[in-house]
């Protein structure tokens, strides 16, 4: 058959073999339709440094907890510093809060005081049974879980916080949000467990517990109501971090550093660079994408 007297190719999906023409023939109009890099996104590389400034400001955060339980290890922060620091966190946090949290109402603030009393109170009474928990297990065996643990909340925590919600929304947690806070929470009982007194096991619970639970909650809140407060704050962050692992360790503060300026400069610029190796080709051969609307 000659290609005047066979009928003209149409591109069908179910329609069976064609008359002339072989399964796989294409004709010239098949790459008509061809798109290149259509959903590839074009990243600026300021734009990546400063999402990534949330992920550096988090690792200040743990650093300053680290430091703060070193120094509680050697006796260097007593008790009583340590319920003033808690308590200049805790006021701190719901004075951020009414600034930067919409809505925020009165009741709302008294449920949040009310749940706090009793959070606290239910951490004084299980203090003694956290002094205890771990006494038959050997320090070593405690300080190399508690730094696997918290690799594993640094590894798994929610940065970009679509995880957290403004005070009085729904929050449905993902489950690596829940490893990650759990992993924080064991490795805080691990730390206060080898604390001297009652007093001593309290209040770097609560410190602990403020930070892993309370503090990620006022950063993104810093975050949606100002993207310049959020910086200025991280930026402060990581200054003060900085100064306080530097005075605590040598080495600590290097690696600290190092981590910050691989975080924030290196890898988005590693991310803008292989940006222009990306290629994406979309056409007619891509699988359909069906869109059921359920809405009723």
């Amino acid at each position: 058959m000659n290609n005047e007297s066979r009928p003209k190719w149409r591109k069908v999906a179910y329609g069976g073999r064609q008359p002339g023409y072989d399964d796989n023939h294409t004709d010239e109009s098949f790459l008509e339709e061809m798109v290149m890099n259509a959903n590839v996104v074009k990243r600026d590389l300021l734009k990546v440094m400063i999402d990534s400034v949330s992920i550096s400001q988090y690792l200040c955060i743990v650093a300053l907890v680290v430091s703060t339980w070193t120094y509680t290890l050697n006796l260097v922060i007593d008790e009583v510093t340590l319920l003033k620091l808690d308590t200049s966190l805790l006021l701190a946090g719901f004075s951020m809060l009414l600034l930067t949290a919409s809505p925020f109402s009165l009741k709302l603030l008294s449920k949040y005081v009310l749940n706090t009393s009793f959070f606290i109170s239910g951490l004084y009474v299980l203090a003694p049974i956290y002094q205890t928990l771990t006494r038959s297990i050997s320090s070593d065996s405690i300080w190399a879980l508690a730094v696997c643990l918290l690799l594993v909340h640094l590894f798994l925590h929610d940065y970009s916080g679509s995880t957290i919600r403004p005070p009085g929304a729904l929050n449905n947690p993902k489950l690596t949000s829940n490893i990650s806070l759990n992993a924080s929470i064991v490795a805080s009982v691990l730390v206060a467990s080898r604390l001297p007194s009652r007093l001593h096991v309290f209040a770097i619970m609560l410190f602990s517990l403020q930070i892993f639970l309370f503090v990620p909650l006022v950063t993104f809140c810093i975050k949606k109501f100002s993207l310049r407060l959020h910086l200025l704050f991280s930026f402060a962050l990581m200054i003060m971090t900085l100064g306080v692992t530097y005075k605590l360790h040598h080495m600590f503060f290097i690696l600290l550093l190092a981590l910050l300026v691989f975080i924030s400069i290196v890898c988005p610029y590693w991310l803008i660079r292989i940006q222009e190796y990306k290629f994406e080709i979309n056409g007619p051969w891509d699988e359909a994408k069906l869109c059921f609307d359920i809405t009723e």
